[in-house]
């Protein structure tokens, strides 16, 4: 269940591994990522949004939450926009991680995986990608924004980018 705190112009919603949170103004979503990816679709005239947490690229069959994988977070991202009368021809995707955090080489690359498999699907919906900020080798802390649709990505060393 996301965390959800209250301030005087904001409300703020934490999105953890495997999550899928709805958004709209005046709401902020939350998530830290590292090979991870968080994923926000927004509908900018309406400004409601949903950002998922993925984690791995593919169910491969496998149970448990919808938001954990590629291949699932995506539907399930549309099912609820459809399921709040948002319409899915206008919107568009912004995503974050898909880090490199086990070194250079090895067999736990799993966020360049994780990366192709969202930006695969997204293509298969026909959502078109407006930003991203992927790859390399550091976390980042993500929010995402209902209001102004802009995605706001820290990360240790680096200047803040805004997508």
């Amino acid at each position: 269940m996301a965390n959800t705190t209250m301030s005087a112009k904001t409300v703020d919603t934490m999105v953890g591994m495997g999550q899928i949170a709805m958004g709209e103004p005046p709401q902020q979503m939350r998530a830290v990522v590292g090979s991870c990816i968080a994923l926000a679709l927004y509908h900018p005239r309406l400004k409601k949004g949903v950002m998922a947490h993925i984690v791995l690229p593919d169910s491969a069959g496998r149970g448990g939450a919808p938001g954990k994988f590629a291949d699932t977070a995506i539907p399930q991202m549309l099912t609820l926009l459809n399921g709040c009368g948002t319409p899915t021809h206008c919107l568009t995707a912004k995503l974050a991680g898909g880090a490199n955090m086990f070194g250079s080489a090895g067999p736990l690359q799993i966020g360049g995986a994780n990366a192709e498999a969202v930006c695969r699907a997204l293509r298969t919906a026909g959502i078109h990608i407006s930003a991203q900020d992927i790859g390399g080798n550091r976390g980042r802390r993500v929010t995402f924004d209902c209001d102004s649709g802009q995605m706001v990505v820290d990360s240790a060393g680096h200047p803040t980018k805004t997508l």
